[in-house]
């Protein structure tokens, strides 16, 4: 197999275990909002922070798999720092967005401190998930 195959092959790997891993922590996501029981607060507030910052890492990495891990996760966590604060704003077209489920997914509704430490352990998991991903894809394909 020559070099290009096997890095062209490297990166469908890639790519392809970024969309399993978003196949994977998707409905996990949502199960976090929706989740009812022992713990439900922190599930919902915070373990959905967490799943959030590696649903976007994985999403920017599935199109675009040269990407490196360590610039894709910092722009997520300045994005969702973003977000968070945009939190503290509440003109109509936002609030008709937060009205819906997907709106209050994407964009939250109140701003919350605690979140911040969340975000930066959910972009270092995701960070940390990709630099392994990519390990064992150069260990297997390119050797």
């Amino acid at each position: 197999m020559t070099r290009n195959n096997s890095r062209d092959r490297a990166l469908k790997t890639y790519r392809l275990a970024s969309l399993i891993s978003l196949l994977v922590i998707t409905p996990l996501g949502f199960a976090s909002k929706l989740y009812r029981g022992p713990l439900d607060l922190w599930f919902n507030n915070y373990a959905g922070g967490l799943l959030y910052e590696i649903f976007w890492i994985l999403l920017i990495v599935l199109f675009w798999p040269k990407a490196s891990p360590l610039r894709v996760s910092l722009g997520v966590f300045l994005v969702t720092c973003f977000l968070e604060c945009l939190q503290l704003w509440h003109p109509p077209f936002l609030e008709a967005i937060r009205s819906t489920f997907m709106g209050r997914a994407l964009l939250g509704t109140t701003f919350i401190w605690w979140d911040f430490p969340y975000y930066i352990i959910g972009c270092t998991l995701g960070w940390l998930w990709l630099l392994y991903v990519k390990r064992q894809v150069r260990r297997n394909i390119l050797g």
